[in-house]
């Protein structure tokens, strides 16, 4: 399985991503909202310049907490309350030199494994809260583009 048509065009309509890391000691996590792009199969995060390789996000990841959480989500409207949401849970790889949303630099590749979405109509939310769309994703690699 895969993402949906609208979960594909509602992530690529959003520029901010909070992705989700584990610290070396495994005791604490760390979330950063960050622009991120997803190109179809995988998401990438990072950017430009020396600084991006001493992120924590980075140094999380290389000290092999390969496990990350993304979430993607806006409000729609308070009144009636509509918000959407695309969550995911991947595998993180280490990161590699390419030309990425904010040009040349270190990004680093996430895998989804399981995702959930919500509210992709951006409908209001009625009588019970939104049902989710849970998918689980191949494990299917490929070369670094």
């Amino acid at each position: 399985m895969s993402f949906t048509d609208e979960e594909i065009a509602y992530m690529r309509s959003q520029p901010i991503a909070r992705v989700a890391t584990l610290s070396p000691d495994g005791e604490q996590p760390d979330v950063v909202p960050l622009a991120f792009e997803f190109d179809g199969t995988y998401f990438w995060v990072g950017g430009s310049g020396p600084s991006v390789a001493r992120t924590r996000k980075f140094r999380n990841v290389e000290a092999g907490h390969r496990k990350v959480a993304l979430v993607i989500d806006d409000t729609v409207s308070f009144d009636p309350f509509i918000t959407r949401c695309v969550r995911v849970y991947g595998d993180a790889e280490p990161p590699i030199e390419r030309v990425g949303l904010v040009g040349p630099g270190l990004y680093m590749r996430i895998t989804p494994t399981i995702s959930w979405s919500w509210n992709m109509a951006a409908e209001p939310v009625g009588e019970a809260w939104y049902e989710a769309r849970r998918t689980v994703h191949s494990r299917t690699r490929a070369q670094p583009s």
